[in-house]
């Protein structure tokens, strides 16, 4: 049944993409849907394609292994679109035609400097931001098709010891469906299938959530003790040491039995958070987490557990210690977060593009304000989601990504199905939209722009065709290779280089006349390298990315956005002085 659910998602998209692409053969018609969608359409299928897979999966999990800070991410994401209403939403509509650049080179003759700096900005934070949906998407197909852990080999080539995953089957097959959708359709079906997905997303969600408080928090006799031996089938002379096992929680990881606890009588959402808060609750949790004993899984996963009373996880700092940190540098890290989140969105190509597919101004804000609710109203269910998740008592400790889709599965078989069918979706919409984004970049701005390589309505279409599966291809990649990351750590470095690289560009080209071409193409460049170049110095890449266990990492701390963005501010202004008219520097100095 799950299979055939799954098969049933992936069919109905591709059949749209396929006969919506005989609408989209223009370049109009395949970057902005010919301008011709509804306001309200247009605002579902913004949540649709802001609602990423760390919104879902990520956020969910978060909240799932640390409580309440993961919701800490829904309130950063949904902040961020107070700048796209009231800043962003009317001017870009009237400025832009396809792409980021349009917008920003529009009062400079569309500007080949602007255009070069803009399109390689837009590149940067498509992959990045690609990244957490692949590996998203390949935590969710391989439970839901049943994947083992490794399909194929391991084969020797060069040295190496090469196999063909799960997860990685997962990620090939995601990234070759979007592919499909992009190339078949462009904005026409992305907007639909974003549609579709945002009005999913949230109903489906909203009913998950009315069967957790129906079902409410389980009753929990207490953390049980068991033997070494119980639990990992070792015989060693440590095999009778004792280990603390929740019987809610790890009985069915460990034993697969399924607790035999009743539920509690329906709850609302007061309750539902009260009876949580007086629970103490073991929960298992990555080896990476220096909390509690470790225990080794049959499989060979060690799994750190660890008790902690519920109102403590319904309090801040449990994930972001800078929160209750003493130290300076660790309440920086934090707020540097927030304020990527905050000013990312507006700033972020995928979501630009999508005003260039209403009619005009007035659409665009209602649009904004559609999704504004939406979107608002997904990020309050994945707070109760992500509790369910804790106390469900089927949890993945190694994958916090599928915590949403496991707490479904405790309600049957139908309810996983059909959720995982919706977080496969939501993947979907998002890489296409930044696919899409990433294609325009190349066909519109680099190849016709830059280049000045002028060409058909057909010929572009079909480099943008071309560019699409280029940058799907890399998303593939990029998504095997990052597997072990959170979903939501990795959109949160996708939103620091947005927030650095692409909103001072834009807030100072909308409100200060003395905004020049020099300053935007200088204020590009140095926040997205700045906070490219820090995200790469973490100790977050020096662990999961380069492989140095243990490195502190050379950044002083792991988001640059509170740096990097008043840096890209302060180096428009310096250069856009230095490079005005000389009447005009006249004119002010008297």
């Amino acid at each position: 049944m799950t299979i055939a659910i799954f098969l049933f998602f992936v069919f109905f998209t591709l059949g749209l993409s396929w006969w919506l692409g005989k609408r989209a053969k223009t370049a109009s018609g395949y970057f902005a849907a010919h301008g011709q969608v509804g306001w309200f359409v247009n605002g579902i299928a913004f949540a649709g394609d802001y609602l990423s897979a760390a919104s879902f999966l990520g956020i969910c999990g978060l909240i799932a292994f640390y409580g309440y800070d993961g919701f800490l991410y829904s309130i950063g994401f949904l902040a961020g679109w107070v700048v796209a209403l009231f800043v962003i939403a009317e001017p870009i509509k009237k400025l832009g035609k396809f792409t980021f650049a349009d917008a920003l080179s529009a009062k400079f003759g569309n500007s080949r400097g602007i255009t070069l700096a803009a399109a390689i900005s837009t590149l940067v934070i498509s992959i990045f931001y690609l990244i957490p949906q692949m590996v998203g998407a390949g935590s969710l197909i391989k439970p839901l098709l049943g994947l083992p852990e490794v399909l194929l080999g391991p084969y020797d080539v060069a040295g190496m010891k090469l196999s063909l995953t799960g997860h990685a089957l997962g990620v090939i097959g995601v990234g070759g469906i979007v592919i499909l959708i992009v190339v078949t359709a462009g904005m026409v079906s992305t907007t639909w299938v974003q549609f579709i997905k945002g009005s999913m997303l949230v109903v489906f969600c909203a009913v998950l959530v009315v069967a957790i408080l129906a079902r409410g928090v389980p009753t929990v006799a207490g953390p049980q003790e068991a033997t070494l031996k119980q639990l990992t089938g070792r015989t060693d002379q440590q095999s009778d040491e004792k280990m603390v096992v929740s019987d809610v929680k790890l009985n069915r990881l460990l034993y697969g039995d399924t607790p035999a606890d009743k539920p509690s009588a329906a709850l609302g959402p007061a309750e539902f958070i009260k009876k949580l808060g007086d629970t103490t609750i073991v929960r298992s949790l990555p080896a990476t987490q220096p909390n509690g004993p470790s225990i080794v899984l049959r499989d060979g996963a060690t799994v750190g557990m660890m008790a902690t009373p519920g109102d403590e996880l319904l309090l801040p700092g449990g994930y972001f210690k800078g929160i209750r940190s003493e130290k300076l540098v660790d309440r920086l890290d934090f707020v540097s977060l927030m304020l990527a989140l905050f000013c990312g969105t507006a700033a972020l190509p995928h979501i630009l593009i999508r005003y260039y597919t209403v009619k005009d101004s007035a659409s665009a804000r209602k649009s904004t304000v559609v999704g504004i609710i939406a979107i608002g109203f997904f990020y309050v269910l994945t707070l109760y989601i992500g509790l369910g998740a804790m106390v469900s008592g089927n949890i993945d400790p190694k994958d916090s990504n599928m915590s949403a889709p496991l707490l479904a599965q405790t309600f049957g078989q139908l309810p996983f199905a059909i959720i995982s069918a919706i977080a496969f979706t939501t993947v979907l919409g998002t890489v296409s939209g930044l696919i899409l984004a990433a294609s325009g970049a190349i066909a519109h701005d680099l190849i016709e722009t830059v280049f000045g390589h002028q060409a058909s309505d057909h010929a572009k279409v079909n480099s943008a065709k071309w560019a699409a599966a280029g940058v799907g291809v890399i998303a593939v990649v990029l998504g095997i290779l990052f597997k072990s990351f959170n979903a939501s750590f990795l959109v949160g470095w996708a939103f620091n280089i947005a927030a650095s690289a692409n909103l001072p560009a834009i807030v100072m080209l909308l409100f200060w006349g003395g905004t020049t071409r020099q300053g935007i193409v200088a204020s590009i460049l140095v926040g997205l390298i700045s906070s490219l170049t820090w995200l790469l110095l973490t100790k977050e890449a020096f662990v999961n990315i380069y492989g140095y266990t243990g490195h502190l990492g050379i950044a002083p701390f792991s988001q640059p956005g509170l740096v990097t963005i008043p840096l890209a501010f302060i180096t428009l202004v310096v250069v856009s002085l230095m490079t005005r008219p000389r009447w005009v520097l006249r004119g002010l100095t008297g």
